[in-house]
């Protein structure tokens, strides 16, 4: 088979790396792919939100398949408009992925359902918001209806910083389009867990839990980023929970989008907060989580490509998927700055080193016509290690980063030892 895989970031390496493997795949395509996957599959320069370019490259070159990983394009319908072309996708349709390009239709979902989440309202007018949020107090959470890269949500610990958020939202347009309606709910405490599950529209298959640490600094401190790490499993995410997660969220949410006329063929993720009063829905995304691709990749044993066929046919429950007994740790090696301005253009030194030990995602990188890697994007890298338990994964990883360096470079020193 012929494969592309729409994305440049680490998931897409993650992606690619692991579907690399598989027997079925003749040649492996990346659009736009970066600086690491170019080692492993010819990478095309079409941005990967260019619906129209992707689709015609991908007819012109007779793809049997395509990968769309990224928010932005399944939301932008490129799934339908390769089904069109009559060219086989996995990802959901636009109809589907609306779950993580709308909160205010996810949330609407949840509750329409009783699928549990947080109290909140939704809110179009700036005023109205302020008022709510006045009445509520704090802590509370303000997040952008759509897609802002991660990085739309507010946990406001004052009525002050959270009125700010509305603002910058809803009034200055800190997030254009995506901001113009909000969603504001209340603040849940708990440890977070995210479960990335294949879906063919009926059936479900969860993977190895995980957990993703977003805020930008140690302590769990400073803005909202992409995510700076990731480990899996999620310490705490005990079988018993797993059942109830099954029966109360994961099975209603896919019946629940099939109900709606919607069904979901892909990977649907689960967001979750494990409060005191039981596992809730924190949010969807209609995709693999990054950088918890990275590590939950790193622990499949079957064949990435028959999952993606099956979820695509409707077969899923018919595999038997395969995971290590093991862990994994996934530790971002950031450009100085992220999530705010940040510079690009560096050399990174020492990757071949670290990849003796762990294997390193490329995330924001570019291969210049001399040859050399540099930095492209605020999350540079994903070093990514395996163990046999999850603190021998954490000691892998950080022990591999210490070989890399590159100016500015910015980690958190402490991925996976906080909840």
């Amino acid at each position: 088979m012929k494969v592309l895989v729409v994305g440049g970031g680490g998931r897409e390496h993650a992606i690619v790396r692991t579907l690399a493997k598989s027997p079925k795949i003749d040649a492996l395509y990346c659009a736009p792919g970066n600086g690491g996957i170019a080692a492993q599959a010819q990478c095309v320069p079409i941005k990967a939100t260019d619906v129209e370019a992707m689709v015609a490259w991908a007819k012109e070159n007779a793809m049997d398949f395509v990968v769309v990983a990224p928010d932005d394009p399944l939301a932008l319908g490129m799934v339908d408009a390769l089904e069109a072309a009559g060219i086989p996708a996995f990802g959901p349709r636009a109809n589907a992925a609306v779950i993580e390009a709308s909160k205010v239709f996810s949330k609407g979902l949840m509750a329409k359902y009783h699928i549990p989440t947080a109290k909140y309202r939704a809110f179009t007018d700036l005023e109205e918001a302020l008022a709510y949020i006045r009445q509520e107090g704090s802590p509370i959470v303000v997040k952008a209806d759509g897609l802002a890269l991660g990085k739309g949500v507010v946990v406001a610990q004052t009525a002050a910083e959270a009125e700010e958020a509305a603002r910058s939202m809803m009034a200055d347009g800190k997030f254009g389009a995506a901001g113009a309606k909000v969603v504001i709910e209340e603040c849940m405490t708990g440890p977070e867990v995210t479960v990335l599950c294949f879906v063919d529209g009926e059936h479900l298959s969860p993977m190895p839990s995980s957990r993703d640490h977003k805020r930008a600094y140690d302590g769990d401190k400073g803005p909202n980023t992409g995510g700076m790490g990731a480990v899996s499993p999620a310490p705490g995410y005990t079988p018993e929970i797993a059942a109830r997660c099954m029966k109360e969220i994961f099975l209603p949410t896919v019946a629940a989008l099939k109900a709606e006329g919607r069904p979901f063929h892909g990977v649907l993720y689960f967001g979750l907060m494990l409060t005191p009063d039981g596992p809730k829905v924190v949010e969807y995304n209609a995709r693999f989580g990054d950088p918890e691709c990275q590590a939950v990749l790193s622990l499949l044993e079957s064949d990435l490509m028959d999952i993606f066929l099956a979820c695509r046919a409707g077969t899923l429950d018919q595999l038997d998927i395969r995971w290590k007994e093991a862990a994994a740790c996934c530790l971002v090696l950031a450009s100085g700055g992220y999530p705010g301005k940040y510079a690009t253009g560096y050399p990174i030194n020492g990757l071949e080193e670290a990849g003796k030990t762990a294997v390193v995602f490329h995330a924001g990188t570019k291969l210049d016509e001399g040859g050399v890697i540099r930095t492209s994007g605020g999350r540079v890298l994903g070093v990514t290690a395996v163990g046999r338990d999850l603190e021998a994964a954490i000691d892998e990883a950080y022990a591999a980063a210490k070989h890399i360096s590159f100016q500015d470079m910015h980690f958190r020193t402490d991925i996976g030892r906080t909840v």
